[in-house]
């Protein structure tokens, strides 16, 4: 027995030293673009003679490069000397922001604003840099510090501080369209018209969520507005997404800008692995969209019927689609069937908003289910991370308080939603779950690993209400979750699973 509880201690710190490991070398990864150094510094002097002046400075930019960022900075402003930044490629002007920006983006889907997006050809580029004013005798020594990244490289998102700091459940929406596909809302004068970005955000912000991911058809045209709105909305975070949009389904993929092909069955992608490579070597983090939908004239494609599907290569599944949380319509079933295969995905909701001004109160509307997110702070890397690890519940109707919190001690280590927790056959596992925002609701246990469990009453009586059950291991895989129904029956908060591993 002491040897056996000695295993088990040892098999907890490893795996909890592990997770660490894995976690801070992830996060560490996706903020590599922006605190590695530059790859080139280009230095200079421009005296009085540069005045009312145009100099442009070469440089080569290598093949492969699909992302340019430019940190631009120079000194002599106490003499009021004054110089302005622009960019030629190899064949064309591509951008100028005088003296409004020190530092920019661009790439082949989005670009700073005053700069414009398209293909980054390799060879000869120019930094333009005018001089309004330099006085006769100053000098103004100026540092250009330039990234050339590929398409591998982790795109941290459209701004680089996070949004705000400190761990805790974040609230948002990961599905959502705008005009840039097949988004629409009424018009000042009252038509139906492509609804433009700007009001989907705004959309969000109402709600009181604090992240989105905007996710149009096929598409990356969204990610100029969302990229210019992003700093104007420094209270929400803006994640690029797109819907991969086939014959065979429809799946999110959150997080890079670089184009990922849709075509699947043709040259292009032939296999839904091809897309899924081409996803992974971008960066991304990949959803099966309402995969429990029906497939047919009035919903090309929305089941998810592509064949050959490794799902090890999934991260998460879109459980809930807007309204469709319980029934056969929802994507219960698809991804329990998941879970008892031994997989583990994260489950995720997601609006599938198509008109920004709906109703607040009825789904589709933004925000209706919430995706709720427990992440150290309110950054693009650390969402993504934390729906990568299954640290989320889903709020159904989108409330702006509701809270599920499950966590599992076996005396070893400890475990929350999404997470792994080691324990032999035998071994006593104590489960805590707090829910807020659900009284008179009732806990029900979901999985192979509830009949494991002996759960008494799990009935909610107050509005923040903390209960607690038991479990023993039986040295098989298993996994456990715990939802919350209201008191009306209906699916009320929706847990992702702790899975027990011997």
């Amino acid at each position: 027995m002491i040897r056996t509880l000695q295993q088990g201690l040892r098999a907890g710190a490893v795996l909890i030293a592990l997770a660490l490991l894995a976690f801070f070398f992830e996060a560490a990864t996706a903020r590599a673009q922006v605190l590695r150094a530059p790859d080139l510094i280009l230095t200079g002097v421009l005296t009085g003679a540069a005045h009312e002046t145009y100099t442009e400075v070469a440089f080569k930019a290598p093949e492969g490069t699909q992302r340019l960022t430019v940190d631009f900075s120079y000194t002599g402003k106490e003499q009021k000397s004054v110089i302005d930044l622009g960019l030629r490629d190899p064949d064309r002007f591509r951008g100028w922001s005088g003296g409004n920006k020190s530092r920019f983006t661009v790439a082949e889907a989005d670009a700073t604003p005053s700069y414009l997006a398209g293909p980054l050809k390799a060879g000869t580029w120019k930094l333009i840099l005018g001089a309004p004013n330099i006085r006769k005798d100053a000098r103004a020594e100026y540092v250009a510090k330039i990234w050339f990244d590929p398409i591998s490289a982790p795109f941290t998102g459209f701004v680089e501080a996070p949004s705000a700091a400190g761990e805790r459940w974040w609230r948002g929406d990961l599905h959502m369209h705008t005009g840039h596909s097949d988004g629409s809302c009424l018009s000042r004068k009252g038509a139906k018209v492509p609804c433009p970005v700007f009001k989907t955000l705004e959309a969000a912000v109402a709600r009181g969520l604090d992240f989105v991911a905007v996710t149009d058809h096929n598409t990356t045209s969204h990610f100029e507005a969302l990229r210019e709105l992003a700093p104007y909305f420094d209270d929400l975070l803006v994640m690029p997404g797109r819907e991969i949009t086939t014959f065979y389904g429809h799946a999110n993929l959150f997080g890079p800008t670089a184009f990922v092909d849709f075509q699947l069955g043709g040259p292009r992608a032939p296999t839904f692995a091809d897309i899924q490579t081409q996803a992974e070597r971008a960066g991304g983090l990949l959803s099966i969209n309402h995969p429990g939908l029906p497939s047919g004239e009035l919903c090309m494609g929305c089941g998810w019927t592509a064949p050959s599907t490794d799902y090890s290569r999934v991260q998460a599944i879109e459980v809930i689609n807007g309204g469709l949380a319980d029934g056969p319509l929802s994507g219960l079933a698809f991804w329990g069937a998941r879970l008892d295969e031994g997989r583990r995905i994260t489950a995720i909701g997601g609006s599938d908003n198509h008109d920004a001004s709906l109703d607040p109160a009825k789904a589709p509307a933004i925000g209706v289910p919430t995706t709720v997110v427990r992440a150290p702070d309110l950054s693009q890397s650390a969402i993504l991370l934390a729906i990568r690890q299954g640290h989320v519940f889903l709020d159904v109707a989108g409330t702006r308080d509701r809270v599920l919190e499950v966590h599992a001690d076996d005396g070893a280590a400890q475990a929350q939603m999404g997470d792994v927790l080691a324990v032999p056959a035998g071994r006593k596992v104590k489960v805590q779950v707090r829910v807020a925002g659900v009284p008179g609701g009732r806990v029900v246990l979901s999985g192979d690993g509830a009949k494991l469990a002996t759960p008494g009453d799990l009935a909610l009586v107050g509005p923040d209400q903390t209960l607690s059950f038991d479990l023993v291991a039986d040295g098989q895989a298993r996994w456990l979750r715990v939802d919350v129904r209201d008191a009306s029956g209906k699916l009320a908060l929706l847990g992702n699973p702790i899975y027990l591993r011997p």
